[in-house]
């Protein structure tokens, strides 16, 4: 297992004790359910922080001059949620660079960041992350944080979604009532994981009247399934941040198949020698660091009463990707 140049799983590792501890608290509770871990309380997430503690893994370069404007390319769920114009100006402060971020599905992201038109990739698809970094296009990999998505539908839910026992069955049971269900259709992370689930239920609704495509980002397509009283799979994040805007309740949640988790990945400047490499090196380095993982732990607190991603970087689950 590669330790992604950080910390590897040797007895030398400065880390070792406290992973040691963390997998023996694991073992003694059991296994969670995806409920249980991605509706913890704070409080949880700050005891987690207590044993494996959050660190600047390595220096965040600063801006230098001619060279400050970093290209994020990102999925529509960081911008769409609100999270990036709190992560954004505090990297810009703390290090004088300039973000331009281009947020469009993952597959689009992946793509600009495989031609070299963006210093860093931020993301949420990992057989297509993994894919990408395979192909050389990436400098390192790091998992930042995690939220699920949600399956939300009409509130009388007509489709008797919240009956299944699987988020594939609630698929099932929407195709088996030919009830409207809109997709993003855009090779994104989202759109990549609901094809997922098509396939687990075992149904192809591709040119169905009932599965319309948007080629949308996923605030577009939340509110056309609205207007139509229809399904559709959205990450919690951006769900939540339109929710009061939306004829939209959560039908079915907390399966291990809906786990949402987000990685970073500076572009390669070796393949791309036109690229910002400290710059993207910088961004990357800024959201494992304790400032911004604090600052995302606490985001969607105030307004919604509960954290809408959980945080990542330096837990036994980051160092491992």
């Amino acid at each position: 297992m590669q330790s992604d140049g950080v910390c590897g799983f040797q007895h030398s590792c400065p880390l070792f004790p406290v992973l040691l501890v963390l997998i023996g608290l694991l073992a003694s509770t059991g296994c969670t359910t995806a409920a249980a871990r991605w509706g913890r309380a704070a409080s949880d997430e700050a005891s987690l922080a207590a044993l494996v503690p959050l660190q600047r893994i390595e220096a965040i370069p600063q801006a230098q001059a001619g060279k400050e404007e970093v290209i994020l390319a990102t999925t529509t769920s960081t911008q769409d949620s609100g999270l990036l114009e709190t992560l954004v100006p505090l990297f810009e402060r703390q290090t004088g660079y300039r973000v331009k971020t281009i947020a469009v599905g993952t597959g689009q992201a992946l793509a600009l960041g495989a031609r070299g038109a963006a210093d860093v990739v931020l993301v949420h698809a990992p057989d297509a992350e993994a894919r990408w970094m395979a192909a050389g296009n990436g400098a390192a990999r790091r998992r930042v944080m995690h939220n699920d998505f949600v399956l939300v539908g009409p509130p009388d839910d007509p489709a008797g979604a919240r009956k299944a026992t699987s988020a594939a069955g609630a698929l099932q049971k929407i195709a088996a009532a030919r009830a409207v269900f809109v997709s993003r259709g855009d090779e994104s992370g989202t759109h990549e994981q609901e094809r997922s689930l098509w396939r687990a239920a075992g149904v192809d609704p591709k040119s169905q009247p009932w599965y319309l495509e948007t080629g949308q980002g996923m605030g577009i397509s939340l509110h056309v399934a609205g207007e139509k009283r229809g399904y559709t799979l959205s990450d919690r994040a951006t769900f939540l941040a339109h929710r009061n805007t939306l004829q939209l309740e959560s039908v079915y949640e907390a399966d291990e198949a809906l786990m949402n988790v987000y990685h970073v990945m500076p572009v390669n400047h070796r393949k791309f020698q036109t690229v910002n490499a400290a710059g993207g090196h910088a961004f990357a380095a800024f959201l494992i660091s304790r400032e911004a993982q604090d600052a995302i732990t606490h985001f969607g607190v105030e307004r919604f009463g509960q954290p809408l991603f959980f945080t990542d970087a330096g837990t036994a689950a980051g160092i491992a990707d």
